[in-house]
């Protein structure tokens, strides 16, 4: 049998008694290691399941499947993955090729970021389309992701911005070279996201595009470490998310929905700074059972 195994978000005991129970028997254990990270570490880890793990990295993933899944007709083994399974094409990739060498699968899932959001009291039912932010270059700067935040947007929807990783990634000498030499690891921080987010709003206004929804004034919300016991939600405007160092990886940016429902703008409150906490109070009293952030940000600015 071939297992996917959900890890969650914080520690090592976030693996469910399930998972944890086939990881103890299994006789090849990997850990993936680049659509996300465990801020515990792989020795602490191993600690608790009492077992080494093998590293997954892209490559291995990637160009090694074959290697990752020999042996599974006959033995156990097991693919360890940050969040839940299917939160990566990667990872339904790898179930598929088990499919085509008629090797049995099993799945066991777990909590994500995808639904652990919900901690900001945003509803998840209210989120549209999730989006990737990559990190740019001098050369490279895609912005094709902000039209489906602009979409999602002018369907009422919140948007979830999953966060650039870059773990082993090759350095470009190694790739003219073709010698083996990896960057350091890299995690898009909140505030590297709203400096990119910023600058292709400006970008979009100076072309003319009058639809733009998002400004430098518009309500966002900062998530780092959710599920750990040092998680920190942050709740400002994109100039402010800009200037705010949530601390250590990893990191998820949230931008509403222009129009939200008053269980969620109370909520969102205790994210808030003193003077964005007053005009969101404010913007309860009226009886309308909508709330425009943007709306009234600009007539309280």
């Amino acid at each position: 049998m071939f297992y996917v195994i959900g890890l969650g978000l914080g520690d090592p005991k976030d693996i469910t008694v399930k998972g944890l129970e086939i990881v103890k028997r299994c006789e090849r254990v990997y850990l993936e290691s680049y659509t996300s990270i465990l801020t515990c570490g792989q020795e602490k880890l191993e600690e608790f399941y009492g077992r080494p793990l093998i590293i997954a990295d892209r490559e291995l993933v990637e160009q090694g499947a074959d290697a990752i899944l020999a042996g599974a007709n006959q033995s156990e083994i097991a693919f360890l993955v940050v969040g839940d399974p299917f939160g990566a094409t990667t990872h339904t990739d790898l179930l598929l090729r088990a499919k085509e060498k008629g090797i049995p699968s099993r799945v066991i899932h777990n909590a994500s970021i995808m639904n652990a959001v919900g901690c900001c009291g945003l509803q998840l039912y209210s989120f549209g389309e999730t989006v990737s932010i990559p990190y740019w270059t001098d050369s490279w700067q895609p912005d094709s992701f902000f039209d489906k935040v602009l979409a999602n947007a002018d369907r009422g929807s919140h948007t979830l911005c999953l966060l650039d990783i870059r773990v082993k990634e090759p350095t470009l000498e190694s790739l003219t070279k073709k010698i083996r030499q990896y960057q350091p690891p890299r995690f898009m921080s909140c505030s590297e996201a709203a400096d990119q987010l910023l600058k292709i709003v400006h970008r979009r206004r100076e072309s003319g595009e009058s639809s733009c929804r998002l400004s430098d004034r518009s309500i966002v919300v900062g998530l780092a470490r959710v599920g750990h016991e040092t998680q920190v939600i942050k709740a400002c405007t994109l100039r402010e998310m800009h200037q705010l160092d949530l601390g250590p990886p990893l990191h998820s940016l949230i931008i509403p929905a222009p129009e939200m429902h008053p269980l969620e703008v109370e909520y969102l409150q205790q994210f808030c700074d003193d003077d964005l906490q007053a005009l969101v109070k404010r913007a309860l009293a009226p009886p309308s059972t909508i709330f425009k952030l943007d709306a009234t940000l600009s007539s309280n600015s």
